[in-house]
This record gives C-alpha cells, sequence and structure tokens, in this order.
C-alpha cells in the first residue's frame, strides 16, 4: 500500500461541474471542489461561510432593486414594486412614488443615472426620470426632449411606413387635416408629433387609418401641402413603443431600440443629451442609425467602456469613433453570443470586462478587449460550473468582497470569486429559505429582495451576521422575552445569544422566549454550508487512476477565525469547535482528525463539512493523508 498525501492549499477554481468529474487533467481539479453551498471564495484562496442576509423593511411585492449615488451626495435604495417605486436612504422610506409600471412589466426595466435623476424607461411606457429635488423631495415624470427655439421637438423621427406612401395636408398652418395615400393612422397615435415639409403636426384626433386632424406646431407653416413621400414621424410614442435602453457615452446620451425599431440607435447632440436633432451633420450633432444583419437583432443594454458596447438579441457590437461624429462613427459587430429577450439582465463591469448572461440562460460572458487581436472577445466564465447557472435574472458585482452575484430564476443566487488580474473565477451557489428576486450594490453595500413566507423583504448582506432575515437585538439588562419579531411570525428560527449559546425556537405573536436570559441576540432563518472535496485521482503501480481504491488516514484543516466546524470523515459529524462563554476567542490554526473505512472513486468523499451553526467559519487548506491500494 502507498500513503500520498492529497494538499489543496487554495479553492480558487470553485465548485466544479459534476460532467468535469472525469477531468482529472485539468487544472482547475487541483483547486475545485465537488460542493461549495452557501460559502464566498475569497480571492485569497479560502472559502468562509456566506455573510448572512440582514432585515432592512418589507416591500411592497416583488420587484426589482436597484441603486443610486447621485453627484450631489449620498446613497439611495430604489425598491420598484406593482405601480411604485419606494426610496430609501439607509434603512429611511424618504418617499413612495406611483409609477406606469406593473409587476410583469419591471423585468423589462432599464436605467441609468443622470446627475441627480435616474432616467428609467421600458419599452411599452415612456421613460420616466426620477429626480431628487432635495434631500426630502423626489418628483417622477415623462422624460421631455428638447425643443429648438421655434418651439419644434427635438426628439428622434423615423420612417415606419412604405417609402411609397404619400401624405398630404390640407392646409400650411394651424388646424389642418393630414391624408395618407395608405393605412398609418391608429388610435395611439394620439398626441403624436409628424414631421412634414420643414414643420411638425401633433395630431389631435384620428379618423380613421389614411385621416387624421392635426395642429401646426409652433412659429414654422409647412412650405407646402404634398402629396409627399418626404415625411416621418416621432420615433418613441404609443403607436411604435418607447426606448428599451439607454446610456451615455463620450458626452452624448445614447438610445438603443424600441418596440417596432429594436435595432435602431440614436445619439443626442454633444453636450445636449436630450437633442436628437440630426441637424446637418456637423460634428457635434446627433446621430442615428440601424444594426443590420442576416437575422434582425433587437438592442437588449448599452454599455460605455473603451468603446461604446451594443448587447443584442443576436450578437454584441461596438460603436467607435474618437470622437464620435456623424462622419467619424463606425460599426463593428464582435461576437455573436445573444442576451435575454424576455427580461433585462443589465452587463456589469468588473475590473475593465462587461460580464453579461447569454441568451441561452446557461452562460456569463465576459466582454472583454483583446490587446493581441485588436478586437472584443466573449469567453465563457460558466464553463466550468455550468450546473449553476439556470435562466439569470439579475446580477451586480460588490467590489469590496470581490463577489459577482447572479440571481437566478429558481430563486438560488449563484456567486462568482473573481480577481481577473489574478486570473481567479470561483463560482460557489447560495440558497436561503425563500426566493431571491434581485439584487443591488453600492460601494458599501449589498441589497437582495427576498420572497419569504411572510412577505417580499429587503436585506442586506452583513459579514458579521450568519442568519437570514435576521436582526440583531439589545437590551439593557438581561431577558428571555424578545418582540419585534413580526417579519418572522411562525417561523422556525436560529438564536445566537452573547452567552454564545445558540438556540431554535418558534416565532409566535411576533416574539420569542429564550430559556436563559441574554443582552445581546442574533435571530434569524437558518441556512447550511457545505464544503465537499473533489475524489483524489491518484498514481499507482498501474498507472494514473480516477477510481483508485483507498483509506483516508488523517485530515488537517487550517482554519481561520472560525467559531464552528463540524465535519464527516466518513464515520459520522463531529463537532470540533464551538465557542464557550469562558473562552469565545474564534480559533485560527489546524484542527486534525482520524479517517476510516475504505472508499472507491467519486461514490463518497474523503471528507465533508455541514453545518448551520449561525457562527464564524474559514476554511483556507486542507491536507488529506490516504493509503491506496495499490
Amino acid at each position: 500500500m502507498t500513503r500520498i498525501n492529497v494538499l489543496q492549499t487554495n479553492f480558487t477554481s470553485g465548485e466544479l461541474d459534476p460532467q468535469l468529474l472525469g477531468r482529472s487533467d485539468l487544472r482547475s481539479q487541483e483547486n475545485g471542489a465537488a460542493q461549495l453551498r452557501n460559502v464566498f471564495v475569497e480571492t485569497t484562496g479560502g472559502v468562509r461561510r456566506r455573510s448572512g442576509m440582514a432585515y432592512l423593511t418589507t416591500a411592497a411585492g416583488r420587484g426589482r432593486l436597484a441603486t443610486f449615488e447621485p453627484s450631489s451626495g449620498g446613497s439611495y435604495l430604489f425598491v420598484f414594486s406593482n405601480l411604485q417605486l419606494d426610496i430609501y436612504e439607509d434603512e429611511t422610506l424618504l418617499v413612495t412614488l406611483t409609477t406606469p409600471w406593473v409587476e410583469d412589466d419591471i423585468k423589462q426595466l432599464s436605467w441609468a443615472q443622470f446627475g441627480d435623476s435616474v432616467l428609467v424607461t421600458h419599452p411599452d411606457h415612456t421613460p420616466q426620470q426620477v429626480l431628487k429635488v432635495s434631500d426630502v423631495s423626489w418628483t417622477i415624470a415623462d422624460l421631455e426632449f428638447s425643443e429648438k427655439e421655434s418651439g419644434l421637438s427635438c426628439q428622434p423621427f423615423a420612417r415606419f411606413a412604405a417609402d411609397d406612401v404619400t401624405l398630404t395636408s390640407s392646409g400650411t398652418g394651424g388646424s389642418v387635416t393630414l391624408t395618407t395615400s395608405d393605412d398609418v393612422f391608429v388610435a395611439e397615435h394620439l398626441g403624436a408629433i409628424f414631421r412634414f415639409q420643414g414643420g411638425q403636426i401633433q395630431l389631435t384626433n384620428i379618423i380613421n387609418a389614411t385621416s387624421a386632424d392635426g395642429l401646426v406646431l409652433a412659429s414654422a407653416p409647412l412650405s407646402g401641402t404634398g402629396p409627399s413621400i418626404d415625411w416621418d414621424e416621432q420615433a418613441f410614442s404609443d403607436a411604435r413603443g418607447w426606448p428599451i435602453t439607454l446610456s451615455f457615452h463620450q458626452n452624448r446620451m445614447v438610445i438603443g431600440g424600441s418596440r417596432e425599431l429594436p435595432n435602431g440607435l440614436w445619439l443626442s447632440r454633444s453636450g445636449r443629451f436630450f437633442d436628437f436633432d440630426l441637424g446637418t451633420g456637423l460634428p457635434d450633432e446627433a446621430i442615428a442609425f440601424r444594426l443590420s444583419a442576416n437575422s434582425a437583432p433587437a438592442v437588449r443594454a448599452l454599455q460605455s467602456g473603451r468603446h461604446l458596447q451594443i448587447f443584442t438579441s443576436i450578437g454584441e457590437w461596438i460603436v467607435t469613433g474618437d470622437p464620435l461624429t456623424p462622419e467619424s462613427i463606425q460599426l463593428r459587430q464582435q461576437s455573436r453570443i445573444g442576451s435575454p429577450i424576455e427580461r433585462q439582465v443589465p452587463p456589469r463591469d468588473v475590473d475593465g470586462a462587461t460580464l453579461f448572461a447569454s441568451r441561452n440562460g446557461q452562460e456569463i460572458r465576459e466582454f472583454v478587449f483583446a490587446d493581441t487581436e485588436q478586437a472584443y472577445q466573449a469567453p465563457d466564465l460558466a464553463l466550468p460550473a455550468r450546473h449553476l447557472v439556470d435562466d439569470p435574472i439579475d446580477q451586480a458585482f460588490d467590489r469590496r468582497r470581490r463577489l459577482f452575484l447572479i440571481v437566478m430564476a429558481d430563486g438560488s443566487m449563484a456567486t462568482i470569486g473573481i480577481y481577473r488580474n489574478a486570473d481567479i473565477v470561483a463560482w460557489s451557489q447560495q440558497s436561503t429559505d425563500g426566493t431571491i428576486l434581485s439584487v443591488a450594490v453600492t460601494d458599501t453595500r449589498t441589497f437582495l429582495l427576498v420572497e419569504r413566507a411572510n412577505g417580499v423583504f429587503v436585506e442586506e448582506l452583513i459579514d458579521d451576521i450568519f442568519v437570514d432575515a435576521g436582526l440583531q437585538l439589545s437590551e439593557a439588562v438581561p431577558t428571555t422575552i424578545w418582540p419585534g419579531l413580526d417579519h418572522l411570525e411562525g417561523e422556525n428560527i436560529t438564536v445566537l445569544t452573547d452567552a454564545g449559546t445558540v438556540e431554535t425556537t418558534v416565532v409566535a405573536s411576533g416574539q420569542i422566549t429564550l430559556t436563559a436570559a441574554a443582552t445581546d441576540i442574533t435571530v434569524g432563518l437558518p441556512y447550511t454550508h457545505i464544503v465537499e472535496p473533489l475524489p483524489p485521482a491518484t498514481n499507482s503501480t498501474s498507472g494514473r487512476t480516477q477510481e483508485p481504491l483507498y483509506r483516508p488516514i488523517r485530515l488537517v484543516l487550517r482554519v481561520l477565525e472560525t467559531s464552528s466546524l463540524r465535519v464527516d470523515t466518513g464515520s459520522g459529524p463531529r463537532d470540533l469547535l464551538f465557542p464557550v462563554s469562558s473562552d469565545p476567542t474564534p480559533f485560527t490554526g489546524d484542527q486534525t482528525l482520524r479517517a476510516l473505512g475504505w472508499r472507491r472513486g467519486a461514490k463518497e468523499p474523503p471528507w465533508r463539512i455541514e453545518q448551520s451553526t449561525p457562527l464564524p467559519f474559514t476554511l483556507l487548506s486542507a491536507t488529506t493523508e490516504i493509503k491506496v491500494n495499490s
């Protein structure tokens, strides 16, 4: 028999797809794991029990989160739900605004920050501008495009009718009747603006499909009455749909796509963000064009980086030009992955690369510029952990923790410990007693929207809380009765007291009763973390084998500031660490265990950590001494 030490110094390859169990030749096998559940993989290599979710407030219902950090300072959380937007500063609700978006609309919302306001788009609704007027005053209103001194609108215009359809006006000023040579007008055109003969006419009455009354706008009468094929209508309206997404790039507002022009792209005048008048094509004037490909692309998202990046339903483009002008602008397709069309999953910048969810719902791609090829590539970061990606619905990057968080349609959340300069991409999976709906981050805080048994909660990842929907409560004198837990009514919860004891109980009438009095407690829903290594692949006298007959002899786990450690080496779980009141200091160092029992291949792991105790846990490395039947 041969004795072998299997040393795993880090977990920077994360949890690996079971389909890779046969690939013992991969480098990721040395630093990967069979399961990493409810742990975060640190970029330094260790794994720690994930941060708990602290309860902040109960939301109005299902929806999405966004964060807003205006130029005037401060940080705010937006909670979108059915027909309303709640705005929070810290845990204080500042205002509730009425919105046009019902619950089913929210998945298609896109937003961009503009100074002290947020511009929100949806393809079926007029874009809204949420404006911070003061610390206590907020407004929401339709986004308005600029007007010329003559009063003419500077919004984008487009042609939807066939090229040979003519338009005739009954006059050149005031109230007129417009007539078309084919069906054009629908009821939703009421209030829309048509551009014709050097002027603009706002429709005031839809007579039928070929006739409508209107009012010639401003002090610019029409130069003629037609009939003429030289006419168009406002690009965005109830009849034609509204912008899908928008962003800002090189001092221009960029609008991407609409319901009936999904491949359209409009760039405002330089420095005049609401002016889309094309003018005569001068360098600072607005730009408009459409993406073209063998299959019609629908713009899904925009990202400003080294270049303007355009994410569509069938592929990824970049817009180049330095500076961007009507003459210098160029459009190039870089990859053919595609983004989801049934919902908005916003691309996120991670150290100069843009991470986006693929249309097939099984990939997280990294859109990154390759200097050697002078082009963008889109490698799949989910390749080693495909089993953890199942239809992403939201994502965000927590820079402080170096975590990329991806909310899945099934209510779970995958995280990637990511550090691109060190080539670290480490996957793990997070779950909770409920359904995670959305995630949003600021520079220092990470928020989650979670649907639980008693409602939809806004919660925050907190590093020193190890329960979910949790609260940290204090009393001046020791007590056994703790109220204020209405959001956990009827739930089986875990309580950690300042004496270092852990209790489980049920919330009744919004409160709990402990068996021993305490002055400080942490209370919430328990969750279980799991760390399980890959099966060993060893060399024997007959060569390298992936299914050796082996017996673990000794396991050495190096931990950091760990208060609870439960390990199963084959003879059942064993608790190695647990604080007592006389010595509550977390342990740092090596924990050694003996192991028994022969195993073979992937049928039984050499060891497994599985525990729900709400205490800190960080595993740095594992050394397994095994005997192999050679």
